[in-house]
């Protein structure tokens, strides 16, 4: 059984933190070189805070983070104050059981309540089974940038995912 709950720095941390190494280090999921460190881990807590950006976790009967999603913004300029970019990364050993669709549901759904209209995804466009996850839920390919990145010895395109929601109901200026 899997449950969704919002993390914390204090229980959840060290797990973010080593899914995201792993990814670091062993696929091209995040175009980092190195492994992130406990401290970076407070500075990344601390904007999600200020933003008021969820980090939804999925855990098991033990309280184990199989995996998490969030978002953040998109572009620092104020027009852009109802897009974010979003993030979900699932532990190696949980990959392939519908962990990563659920909780991109619920990052929808937690978008929608904070009056965001555009979640943009930024995948390394060799990520096949993230493409078609972000296709299942709506999102349509909106941009590729070839060469974008270079890791593991070879150049990536990145491509852009987007899902529009019908919020906010009335948007304004400034």
């Amino acid at each position: 059984m899997t449950d969704f709950i919002a993390c914390t720095p204090e229980h959840h941390a060290d797990a973010i933190l080593a899914i995201l190494n792993e990814a670091i280090v062993t696929s091209t999921a995040l175009y980092d070189y190195q492994p992130r460190t406990a401290d970076s881990m407070a500075a990344w807590f601390a904007a999600k805070a200020a933003g008021r950006y969820p980090v939804i976790g999925a855990v098991d009967e033990a309280g184990t983070l199989l995996g998490f999603a969030s978002y953040g913004p998109f572009r620092a300029f104020p027009a852009y104050k109802y897009t974010v970019e979003h993030s979900i990364y699932v532990h190696r050993e949980h990959r392939g059981r519908g962990l990563g669709r659920a909780l991109l549901e619920r990052l929808i759904e937690a978008a929608r309540g904070q009056d965001v209209h555009v979640l943009v995804g930024v995948i390394d466009m060799a990520n096949a089974g993230s493409i078609a996850l972000h296709q299942q839920l709506g999102f349509t390919h909106s941009g590729t940038i070839r060469e974008a990145g270079f890791k593991f010895g070879r150049w990536l395109d990145v491509g852009f995912y987007q899902r529009v929601l019908e919020t906010p109901k009335h948007p304004i200026d400034g």
